[in-house]
């Protein structure tokens, strides 16, 4: 018995890539484009929102929001999806994947609507309600991040697994360049329709009155692609691997997937009582747990960990950067649609160029190359290119070196995404058992998370000037952006060194890395020998 596969199960590990497997892609996808679009968008309008709710009559430069506000709405969505991954990672093993999809996603279109409707009599009461309904926003995208990647994995084959699951997290980087898009089109005809003079000219003039609905239209129209894929996520059937595995019924996985795969499958009941008897239900806090994936968790949470802290530190404040080296003027040299217009399209050029391109590498090689290479080869790479950055930090302010600073960033950006970006998210999805296998991801993915809450609030003040005086309204002095990059630097050597508890997957069924095919006698000798072998790199 050790070692043979229910015939479901099979049939789905050698099936031929079909239409079903693009259907599958496109709607588990179009929840990450709208995750990305979600957390990214508000990027793009903090410097509106400090304009509008923060002037200070008389002062040099335009009003921005105070440090602790700040932080509270670039963030406060970070906390949700923490929240999010760990509550619906472990949902989805306990009701399975497809009823918790749904929960998700009506929470996402009902949270952006909501966050553009953000309302009050005060600025600190908009910036609140703004903060509720993106917790809440950020809880409902958490739950998409362990069950996209749990139902992928699940539906594809074994031999271009990998690409599939990359190809959902790729759709992060159209949602991203979606975002910055439409904050250009909106911007642009709002700016044609109600012109305004620079902050220097005008100070209160710089910002029209309509400026206040141009934050609120980029937020809610996050709810259109989820609202649109809606119907279809509840038409997909539960996954056979849930069906046969955790709810024991082989009949309805059979049944589910005799009509995807188009193909008669027996049912096998009496295979799944055997395994049943022969297996060991360890659970996720067992010592046998620990012994089987306690590394692979390890390696798992902490390279994502560690990768968040670089890409949000870098992606929340590009506009920061970009404004350090000249690349956005002086704010009190634009009026407030202008700046969205300079800081939508900075981020759109940094997408179309690095991001984008990065996903789709990682897509077309994951399979060919292997987890393990391209994570090791992307944080290395983030390394070498981040301490060429903050090495000789003076010499890329320079205005004639600037377009240099910009490449060198996009390929930091580039190797993030061809890189740990898209495998940390793949690699959870497939080494864990299938009871536990969206739990494990959701605890995976929360650390990433942890890691860009890390990034993102402790960017903002470390990258502010040395010299309090310099530094932005209401913040302490801080080590600079030079000091910040090579700190950057260190957390991407750290994340190449983890990646060695991270196993390789690539080729390998689901229940041949989770052990799930062994009976007990066999399957602890044979963790034993996986925990060393999947870390090799394969070269065919």
């Amino acid at each position: 018995m050790a070692g043979e596969q229910l015939q479901v199960l099979n049939a789905l590990d050698v099936a031929k890539t079909q239409w079903y497997h693009f259907t599958a892609i496109i709607i588990a996808g179009m929840g990450f484009f709208t995750d990305a679009y979600d957390l990214f968008c508000i990027s793009l309008v903090t410097k509106l929102l400090g304009r509008i709710y923060y002037h200070v009559d008389g002062a040099e430069k335009p009003g921005t929001l105070p440090p602790n506000v700040s932080a509270a709405v670039n963030g406060v969505a970070f906390c949700g999806t923490l929240a999010g991954q760990l509550f619906f990672g472990w949902l989805g093993d306990k009701l399975g994947r497809k009823k918790v999809y749904g929960m998700t996603l009506m929470l996402m279109v009902i949270c952006s609507i909501a966050s553009g409707l953000s309302f009050g009599h005060t600025p600190k009461s908009v910036m609140a309600t703004l903060c509720f309904f993106r917790f809440w926003l950020g809880f409902g995208i958490g739950g998409d991040y362990p069950l996209s990647a749990t139902i992928m994995s699940e539906y594809a084959n074994k031999k271009t697994r990998g690409a599939f699951i990359a190809a959902v997290f790729a759709m992060q980087g159209f949602g991203i360049l979606a975002g910055g898009i439409f904050a250009i089109i909106i911007s642009s005809a709002f700016k044609a329709r109600f012109d305004a003079p620079s902050y220097e000219v005008d100070a209160l003039g710089s910002t029209v009155p309509q400026a206040d609905y141009i934050w609120r239209i980029i937020l809610m129209v996050g709810a259109l692609p989820a609202a649109l894929t809606y119907y279809w996520r509840m038409k997909m059937p539960e996954t056979a691997r849930y069906t046969a595995l955790v709810a024991k019924n082989a009949k309805q996985a059979a049944s589910d997937m005799s009509k995807v795969l188009q193909m008669d499958i027996e049912a096998e009941p009496q295979k799944i009582e055997q395994l049943e008897r022969e297996k060991s239900k360890f659970g996720l806090f067992s010592n046998e747990f620990a012994k089987r994936h306690g590394l692979h968790l390890l390696g798992t949470t902490t390279t994502w960990f560690l990768l968040d802290i670089a890409f949000y530190s870098q992606n929340l404040f590009q506009k920061d950067i970009f404004s350090a080296i000249g690349w956005i003027p002086s704010a009190k040299t634009m009026n407030a649609l202008e700046e969205v217009f300079r800081i939508a399209r900075a981020q759109t050029l940094i997408a179309l160029c690095s991001t984008v391109p990065g996903y789709w590498f990682t897509v077309a090689l994951i399979d060919k190359m292997g987890r393990f290479a391209i994570q090791l080869m992307g944080f290395f790479f983030m390394t070498v290119f981040m301490f060429a950055l903050a090495i000789p930090y003076d010499h890329w302010t320079h205005k004639d070196n600037r377009i240099g600073f910009v490449i060198m960033y996009s390929l930091t950006f580039f190797f993030a995404n061809f890189g740990p970006n898209a495998t940390t998210f793949v690699v959870p999805a497939e080494i864990f058992p299938a009871r536990l296998r969206s739990t494990c991801h959701g605890i995976s993915a929360a650390s990433g998370k942890l890691g860009a809450m890390v990034g993102a609030f402790g960017f903002l003040y470390l990258a502010q000037n040395k010299d309090k005086a310099k530094a932005d309204a209401g913040y302490p002095a801080g080590i600079g952006v030079k000091n910040s990059l090579l700190l950057l630097g260190a957390v991407n050597a750290l994340g190449f060194l983890f990646t060695f508890l991270v196993p390789e997957s690539k080729g390998k069924s689901l229940e041949e890395m989770s052990g799930e095919n062994e009976d007990n006698g066999a399957e602890g000798e044979a963790e034993l020998s996986s925990s060393t072998n999947h870390r090799t790199v394969s070269v065919a």
